[in-house]
């Protein structure tokens, strides 16, 4: 069984392949080409229910607490750092929610905007990601002794039991786009 921080790596790299879906849909609205709107909300859907839903909501219902317990601020230092990111990602899937409306309803400019916006995160989330898995989770590995990280696993348990979608829909939904859009 993996560890907790073994789990959020994994994903980690489920979400870096919703992240190579959105490049290619970007990619794509910017050469003019038609994009099925499903494929925008499938896209949003993953980005909100699993990236942030789930994924986010475990470090910060569970793994952040954990590390301010063992003296980690939560207002600065790295788990500030994420936090913060965490809150400019969702401002930017707001953003791109706004342009991809705007794009259904005729507006040409708004492929240019949501194209940034999803630039924007692409890059912030891929940094994002780096960041917990170089310095955030080698952090935690450190300071989470063998009590602490059978406690984070509980608290991980919890919060799965409490989201009503199987984790591995997930993981199917991003190898899709992944395999329909990345470029």
């Amino acid at each position: 069984m993996p560890t907790p921080i073994e789990q959020l790596q994994a994903e980690h790299r489920v979400i870096e392949k919703a992240l190579r879906a959105l490049g290619g849909l970007s990619q794509r609205l910017e050469r003019g080409e038609t994009v099925d709107p499903a494929c925008f909300e499938r896209l949003f859907d993953f980005l909100t229910a699993f990236a942030d839903g789930r994924h986010h909501h475990k470090e910060e219902q569970c793994l952040f607490p954990a590390l301010g317990l063992r003296g980690m601020p939560r207002d600065r230092g790295p788990v500030g750092v994420m936090l913060q990111e965490h809150c400019t990602g969702r401002a930017l899937i707001a953003h791109m929610r706004r342009a991809a409306t705007a794009l259904a309803n005729g507006d040409a400019k708004a492929k240019r905007q949501f194209a940034a916006a999803a630039r924007n995160y692409i890059d912030l989330t891929s940094e994002h990601i780096q960041k917990e898995d170089q310095v955030l989770f080698r952090l935690a590995s450190q300071l989470l002794d063998e009590q602490a990280m059978h406690q984070l696993r509980d608290d991980f348990d919890q919060a799965e039991a409490g989201f009503a979608e199987d984790p591995s829909r997930y993981k199917q939904e991003a190898e899709e786009l992944e395999r329909a859009l990345a470029v």
